[in-house]
């Protein structure tokens, strides 16, 4: 729009246009203020019925709330306005009236439940607090992409349809693919190994992913975005640095650029990035620390996973992110390496927050036969997978990566309490719309 100033642009003595939404309405008699809201803030129109034109005072004082309007008039210091200026009117122009029955209520006054919200996120996201999120989920993706090139990684896509899944299973989305049976990525990770065997060498991919768990909790969707690093000539151990790099950055990007959104949120005083090491915990240390505490039913043995219950008391115990590494080779998928002097052990790791897993990654079989050995192992089909395990006999270096959930830090950075919180159209088992 031609000649708009932002709310919190206008300042006294300006002649100016502002646009955006009607917040509220409040009618004194004589005098009448609008709140007028844009992507800015706020901004008090006054309305002084004897001094105005009535048609002008109509229009300002019986459009609906959640209307979008533009205002044009001048600004005066107001200190009892909610931004200490206030626009008195020349014209007031509406330019798409809203419908008197909204399924929710914007300002916040009247609370909704979340399938209430999601079903309605365009209102939803005009809430300062929930446009606060995806503000923060934009500064974060901003600063890991800036992390990662910090470590010098190449930026890729990878394909989202494929002819087979990543680790096999059921946690498939077929699809048909002209008259072709196809699948929904589960992951990057056999795509950017081939990178890591190209001139690229170190890469990194922010996109979707796509699995078919019939899970129903909050903090599981069906499609999600993936964070994902590899690099030729790591270590499981120098990956886990990458992981901490990373992690690091998202945070210190939030506490430096969204002070804003995070008073919005109530969390200006308690927000911190996480300092130093995160401490590196064996699988075998966490089974004894989980054990020893005596919480769970049963105790952990070599070779269980980590339940949800496992993961919080683990987390309560250690208090901040860490890792858990040197995973039974069992357990983790076949493109992990075994340790060279135990290969019961993988080089597999976790990295957690203390509620929840946030990353997995390790050190990958760059050796053709072992590869090949482990796909067997786990009841696949090695043929299946000839355009990754061919790309091994010409020359694959050592490699390290992880995926890191993006929603997932989100909801742990900010204490959301459903991940659906931190997608802008979520997709789970009950949701496929919008």
């Amino acid at each position: 729009m031609e000649n708009r100033t932002y709310t919190t642009d206008a300042a006294p003595g300006d002649t100016v246009t502002v646009a955006g939404w009607v917040h509220e309405i409040r009618d004194l008699g004589g005098i009448a203020f609008l709140i007028l809201r844009d992507t800015t803030g706020k901004i008090q129109v006054k309305f002084e019925k004897d001094e105005m034109d009535d048609d002008l005072v109509e229009t300002g004082l019986n459009v609906q709330r959640e209307s979008v309007i533009s205002v044009t008039g001048d600004v005066e210091e107001e200190p009892r306005a909610p931004t200490g200026v206030e626009v008195t009117p020349e014209s007031v122009d509406v330019i798409s009236e809203a419908d008197p029955e909204l399924p929710l209520d914007p300002s916040g006054k009247v609370d909704a439940e979340l399938p209430t919200r999601l079903d309605n996120r365009t209102l939803d996201l005009r809430k300062d607090e929930v446009k606060a999120i995806f503000e923060i989920r934009a500064e974060v993706l901003r600063s890991v992409r800036e992390a990662f090139r910090d470590l010098n990684c190449t930026e890729i896509n990878t394909p989202k349809i494929v002819a087979t899944g990543t680790e096999g299973g059921t946690e498939l989305f077929p699809i048909t693919y002209f008259g072709q049976e196809a699948f929904m990525n589960q992951s990057p990770q056999l795509f950017k190994q081939l990178m890591v065997g190209s001139g690229l060498e170190r890469v990194f991919e922010i996109g979707p992913i796509f699995r078919a768990e019939e899970h129903n909790t909050p903090r599981h969707l069906n499609e999600a975005t993936s964070i994902d690093f590899e690099s030729a000539f790591y270590d499981h151990t120098e990956a886990m640095d990458a992981c901490e790099h990373v992690v690091q950055s998202a945070y210190e990007g939030v506490a430096e650029n969204c002070q804003d959104e995070l008073e919005a949120l109530g969390l200006e005083d308690e927000f911190a990035a996480p300092e130093g090491d995160f401490p590196r915990l064996t699988y075998e240390d966490a089974l004894d620390r989980i054990n020893a505490t005596g919480e769970l039913d049963e105790p952990l043995v070599w070779g269980d996973d980590l339940s949800t219950e496992a993961e919080h008391v683990l987390g309560q115990e250690v208090g901040e992110h860490y890792f858990i590494t040197d995973w039974p080779s069992e357990i983790k998928p076949f493109y992990i390496k075994d340790h060279d002097d135990d290969e019961e052990v993988s080089t597999g790791f976790d990295m957690m927050h203390p509620s929840m897993e946030l990353v997995s990654g390790g050190q990958r079989e760059h050796r053709f036969d072992h590869l090949v050995e482990g796909f067997e192992q786990q009841g696949l089909d090695p043929e299946a997978f000839e355009y990754y395990t061919k790309m091994f006999k010409y020359g694959m270096p050592p490699h390290a990566g992880w995926g890191l959930g993006g929603e997932r830090l989100i909801m742990t950075m900010l204490g959301l309490e459903n991940i659906r919180e931190a997608v802008l159209f979520p997709r789970d088992r009950q949701r496929l719309s919008p």
